[in-house]
């Protein structure tokens, strides 16, 4: 950049010197009111320099308006490495974040058009049961008393929970936290005087049982002594409901509690989680109800349960002078919600249920109509999850954001989304360490033009793959209805790679889910279970699912714990230094004693942020001096850890530190540094790594989920490179995918579709990629071709 001086310059968003994570003093020039795309490699140092800094650094000072009380209960943002930045508008950060999993949260009280649904039918609803509260399922008046709004019910099998061959003397007899022998609530029975404590349960008399199961909170008369005074005596069934199952505690402790739990539709309210009352309001378009009730209407819960489409239209031929700014108010959101692609949604449908790609065009449609103006838009890869027939729908939606007097800036990878940038800032030359430099600013046209590896690579143009490998035999899949799936029957293929495609909501997950569930069974076995209708035949597979979210990492996890190698690299500092392993750890005998460990020093501030700084003890390493005395080849344990996976690599080469290290090199993730949080990965990097762990393994069929997310051209080039040794070393691979390179280089192409949501579900492509290319019926056909 030739000159970053413009000191009355308030048209670009102006970084100064940024150093964040990779980033190598970084000057960067911004344009105001306009598209910003920053792309680059994997690890190049895009999420560093938009995320870390940028947002960051709008995100702190935004914070320092508020008093020092208020700011305690504010998200805190960590203080990004920069020397300075100029003309910061208030940041929006719309990330590709999965939603957390609230079993009282729907896409209608996500996006607030529940609320205004809930108002529009108290005010014109009839018969008038109660104001816009009453409409809640998570408020008393409206929930069903059953399933207290939640739409489910969980029964419990008293079986899973009780031994009934045992006595309350044995242990385990009741498979639940504190009720084992001696527990705090075994003692509410033992302790009670009402049974014998040697005598099996199955031996009980019929009253003996009912009490010890079924009783309802009573009072003992002359109980033992030993007997809590204020305590009242309550059977297990209704225990287990109201202080366990009910609550948050189940919730807590959902791994050992739902093995034991049959979940179901409740039976009151048919899952739409809505008292009776409150389902007998309804909203009548012409004609209205006759005074004796006749004429169709629809409830709350009915117009909740139509696709976002067709509750819009729903909703426009309401004609009532008392609903007029509603009805407005709620067109604009549901028809914003539409225009992104997410008009297969129902409102009704559970929050938890929608890929991070869905909830981040949730978020992008409630600010299209937002009155606000002079933001910054940040977006994280909006083209995840989107197929290329949606991608047109996110452009649309982009430049509103724009229009509206905004700066966007998108963190991105897909050729289609860079296209329409004002201006792009591609971050390289390499990932890690070998990148966190900016190697071109400009149009889309010069970067086309540009000697970049991003400009190479969206200029380049891949064939389709016409060698495919036949497939070695097929499982057969029968009447899956899973979600949306339409008792589709489809032979999958083994021992290939095919790719899973179709647009958004179409049923490609609900599809290998049902193949998961499903997998094996005997020949011409069916089951009648909506989880599991299927016939199939094979032998016995193994099959590993690697979504973006299954990796079951810790804060404290890090490649070098995830691969095992830590411990390697323990012992080898043990033996070449003559002590013990457990001294290279900063968790314990190694720990600085100074911050314990740490690296920092934490000071509590009262209402304000705590201050931490940098342990002068340890110059943040976390080692004390004695462990940081000990070195191999020249290094200590501290700049051992600190290095990435291919220095370490070379490092110790021929020992079982490289051996361990080499699949990580393999996904591409080389640049990663040992000591690394996996908790600062991409959800792609994650799933990489996880893929690394199965490397070795053959004879095992492999789901992925969108394994191209977050992945640069040149990076999916190399994992696919990596896909076909895998199914030559006598694997099968599904791909969930929507990346075109990715679906062009597959054996075999399974499309769901046309729609999404109740507009699919049906297969509409079944063969090879060149068989799709020229299939006209095929959503995705099209576009195999002219990239």
């Amino acid at each position: 950049m030739k000159d970053i001086e413009h000191p009355h310059d308030f048209s670009h968003i102006i970084v100064r010197d940024a150093t964040e994570n990779n980033l190598k003093h970084v000057n960067v020039r911004i344009p105001k009111g306009k598209i910003t795309v920053v792309t680059g490699v994997s690890g190049s140092g895009k999420s560093s320099l938009v995320l870390d800094t940028i947002a960051a650094k709008s995100r702190r000072e935004l914070n320092d308006t508020f008093p020092s009380f208020t700011q305690q209960y504010l998200p805190k943002y960590g203080r990004p490495h920069v020397g300075d930045i100029q003309n910061l508008p208030i940041a929006i950060v719309i990330e590709q974040r999965k939603p957390a999993s609230n079993s009282r949260s729907t896409v209608g009280t996500y996006t607030d058009i529940y609320a205004l649904l809930r108002l529009l039918f108290s005010r014109i609803g009839q018969p008038f049961v109660g104001y816009s509260d009453a409409f809640s399922f998570n408020h008393p008046s409206g929930s069903c008393p059953r399933c207290g709004g939640l739409g489910e019910i969980r029964e419990l099998d008293i079986h899973k929970l009780v031994d009934f061959d045992k006595s309350l003397n044995d242990e385990d007899t009741i498979h639940y936290i504190a009720f084992g022998k001696g527990g705090w609530r075994w003692i509410r029975y033992a302790h009670s005087g009402l049974f014998d404590l040697d005598k099996k349960i199955k031996d009980y008399t019929p009253e003996e049982l009912d009490l010890f199961l079924n009783s309802p909170q009573i009072k003992l008369k002359n109980p033992p002594s030993n007997w809590p005074k204020t305590a009242k005596y309550e059977g297990l069934i209704p225990r287990m409901y109201r202080s366990i199952i009910n609550s948050e505690e189940g919730l807590l402790h959902a791994a050992v509690l739902n093995p034991m739990l049959t979940m179901g539709t409740c039976p009151d309210c048919g899952g739409t989680r809505l008292n009776e009352k409150i389902r007998s309001c309804k909203i009548y378009l012409t004609p209205g109800p006759s005074p004796k009730g006749e004429g169709s209407g629809l409830n709350i819960a009915e117009v909740t349960a139509m696709s976002i489409s067709d509750c819009r239209q729903w909703m426009e031929n309401i004609d009532n002078p008392l609903a007029e700014d509603i009805k407005r108010a709620t067109t604009e959101r549901l028809a914003a919600l539409e225009e992104i692609g997410l008009g297969y949604l129902t409102l009704d449908r559970a929050i938890g249920t929608l890929s991070g790609g869905e909830a981040q065009r949730c978020k992008i449609a409630k600010y299209i109509n937002s009155p606000l103006s002079d933001v910054m838009y940040i977006l994280d890869e909006p083209s995840v999850g989107l197929h290329n027939h949606d991608i047109l729908l996110m452009q649309k939606s982009v430049q509103k954001l724009k229009n509206h007097g905004n700066t966007v800036i998108l963190v991105e990878h897909h050729k289609e989304i860079i296209k329409i940038a004002d201006h792009i800032v591609d971050m390289g030359p390499g990932a890690g360490m070998k990148g966190g430099e900016i190697v071109f600013e400009g149009t889309y046209e010069e970067l086309m033009h540009s000697q970049t590896l991003t400009g190479t690579m969206l200029s380049a143009t891949s064939a389709i793959k016409e060698q495919v490998r036949t497939p070695k035999d097929f499982f057969l899949l029968e009447n899956a209805h899973l979600h949306n799936l339409k008792n589709v029957s489809v032979k999958l293929p083994l021992g290939v790679m095919c790719g899973i495609a179709g647009v958004a909501g179409s049923g490609k997950s609900s599809l290998m889910e049902c193949f998961r569930n499903a997998y094996p069974h005997p020949v011409g076995a069916n089951n009648d279970s909506p989880e599991q209708p299927v016939q199939s035949l094979q032998s016995h597979q193994d099959i590993v699912y690697i979504s973006q979210k299954s990796i079951g990492i810790s804060l404290r996890s890090t490649p070098a714990t995830y691969l095992d190698v830590a411990e390697d690299i323990r012992k080898l500092f043990a033996k070449t230094n003559k002590t013990k392993a457990d001294l290279f750890s900063f968790n314990g005998k190694g720990g600085c004693p100074v911050c314990q460990g740490k690296g920092v020093i934490v000071n509590d501030m009262a209402f304000m942020d705590a201050i931490e700084t940098t342990c002068e003890a340890c110059g943040g390493l976390r080692y004390s001096p004695e462990v940081l005395s000990y070195k191999v080849n020249g290094l200590n344990i501290a700049e051992v850890m600190d290095l990435t996976a291919n220095k370490a690599a070379e490092l110790f080469s021929g020992s079982v530190i490289a051996e361990k290290l080499e699949p990580l090199r393999k996904v591409g993730l080389g640049y990663l540094h040992l000591n690394q949080s996996l908790s600062t990965l991409s959800g792609g990097e994650l799933q990489r790594i996880k893929l690394a762990s199965y490397l070795r393994d053959a004879g095992k069929i492999f789901i992925m989920d969108e394994p191209s997310d977050g992945l640069h051209a040149g990076d999916i080039r190399r994992i696919l490179n990596l896909f076909d040794t895998m199914v030559e070393a006598g694997n099968t691979i599904f791909l969930i995918e929507h990346n075109i390179e990715m679906l062009k280089s597959c054996d075999w192409l399974i499309e769901l579709g046309p729609g999404g949501g109740a507009m699919g579900g049906d297969i509409i492509f079944e063969g090879t990629p060149k068989a799709m290319a020229e299939d006209t019926g095929s959503v995705t056909g099209p576009y195999l071709r002219v990239n």
